[in-house]
């Protein structure tokens, strides 16, 4: 059992998952900074500063009344859009530079190929009967 538990992560694919939740855990952090700390404060100096997160309505009285924060759920929209974006760009990106490095090389062009085995054989039929 501890073999087969051994063949299981040793297989590439169980390594290259573990590769892209680390990488990506790592990508969350600089996008969601990226978002934050930058784009974000750009939409808000075109929205006259208005920040969402705080928009709710008051359900019920009191300290710890609830509340339906939906400012929240629309700054949550917004960062997603944003990082979706972000996602695309850098994938369509990746995905150029694949591309320009899987495109073959420029093809040498054919040589002629000579003539076929039968067209042998016919041309040493032709010039035995035309010698004999």
């Amino acid at each position: 059992m501890l073999n087969e538990f051994k063949d299981f992560i040793a297989k590439g694919n169980v390594m290259d998952m573990a590769v892209g939740i680390i990488i990506g855990a790592a990508f969350t952090a600089i996008v969601t900074s990226l978002v934050g700390d930058l784009i974000n404060p750009i939409i808000s100096l075109f929205m006259g500063g208005i920040d969402f997160s705080g928009m709710g309505v008051r359900l019920s009285e009191g300290e710890d009344g609830a509340v339906f924060a939906y400012g929240n759920f629309i700054m949550a929209l917004i960062n997603f859009l944003i990082i979706a974006f972000v996602v695309f760009m850098l994938v369509k990106m990746v995905n150029k530079v694949k591309d320009a490095a899987a495109e073959p090389e420029e093809e040498a062009p054919e040589e002629p190929k000579g003539p076929t085995q039968e067209e042998l054989l016919m041309e040493i039929r032709d010039a035995l009967k035309a010698n004999g």
